[in-house]
């Protein structure tokens, strides 16, 4: 494998782990504050549908990417209702999420477009396009740090230097600032957070609401930006894989960082290598697209050493009189 070849592959991890990475920071946020949240996946779907629908009949990216967030937002609120006001299991509130989404985007696109349940093809203003950084042309023939930086750092959509930029801010607002402190107090210990008359409430559907935006950017992202319009289950599981590299990371930003990346690039490996040859034996295509989730399980089932959630994760918080 030749040093072009290793950074278009590098190229291609970074577009594939933005998604994931924007729904693991969201359900940072989440769970932070002790809402499990498994329904990050239909947020995403929701949210590729409407910023794909939009921009198709708006002719404009960005209003695609606010529906997106809306979208999201009001699943995310549903999510809050459920989990936090009523008090109900979030695991439950989850899963009715990812059926809802799957259902009304295809039930939706079907009704809107008659295209078999996807949107039509983005053009133009309605997709994200690559930002070409300064002196990227300039430096693409230096030897090793041009394509670096004219390939690999420079030619993104602004969606994925967004998701790179919430990691430090993530950091930054989770360990530096009072919201953020409140945030981790209240996902360990509500009632001491509630006894310092702080609100739960409003520190949980605080968190719910970010976890919103951050799904809709992802979702957004997927539709208008990797690719160009919306098809049915197009996150193809990325919700759940999101989950997984949160809980590889224990709820750590830079870590979650580090995680999403490696999903990525064993996407971006299964891409683009099809039926790899080793010592005379050819791997199939289908085993190289199973890695990112082969890789789930082995998160989820533990083998990456233990992983404790925040204590009152899961937990609905109900006030003492």
């Amino acid at each position: 494998m030749d040093f072009l070849t290793i950074i278009q592959v590098l190229d291609s991890t970074v577009r594939l782990a933005t998604p994931l990475l924007l729904a693991c920071l969201a359900g940072l946020y989440s769970e932070r504050a002790g809402i499990f949240d498994i329904g990050l996946e239909g947020k995403m779907l929701m949210a590729a549908f409407f910023s794909a629908a939009i921009a198709a009949t708006s002719g404009s990216v960005w209003l695609g990417l606010l529906a997106g967030i809306v979208s999201s937002l009001l699943l995310s609120g549903l999510h809050g209702l459920a989990s936090i006001t009523f008090r109900g299991n979030q695991l439950i509130s989850g899963v009715a999420i990812n059926f809802l989404a799957a259902g009304m985007t295809v039930l939706i696109a079907q009704d809107w477009f008659q295209q078999g349940g996807r949107t039509p093809s983005l053009i133009g203003g309605g997709r994200f396009a690559p930002i070409e950084l300064p002196f990227a042309e300039a430096l693409s023939g230096v030897p090793i740090l041009g394509p670096i930086y004219s390939e690999l750092i420079s030619g993104h959509p602004i969606l994925v230097y967004l998701a790179f930029l919430a990691v430090p801010a993530t950091w930054w607002i989770l360990y530096r600032t009072r919201f953020g402190l409140r945030l981790r107090a209240v996902g360990e210990n509500p009632a001491a957070v509630d006894t310092a008359g702080v609100s739960v409430v409003g520190l949980r559907y605080a968190a719910v609401a970010i976890c919103g935006v951050l799904c809709g950017i992802a979702g957004a992202y997927l539709a208008t930006a990797l690719q160009a319009g919306f098809v049915k289950d197009m996150t193809a599981g990325r919700g759940f894989i999101a989950l997984a590299a949160l809980i590889f990371a224990k709820w750590r930003p830079w870590h979650a960082m580090w995680a999403c990346l490696l999903f990525g690039f064993l996407q971006a490996i299964a891409l683009r290598y099809q039926n790899i040859d080793v010592g005379g034996f050819v791997i199939p295509v289908q085993a190289m697209d199973a890695l990112p989730y082969i890789l789930t399980v082995v998160i989820l089932a533990g083998f990456v050493g233990k992983a404790i959630p925040p204590r009152a994760g899961g937990e609905p918080y109900v006030k003492e009189r």
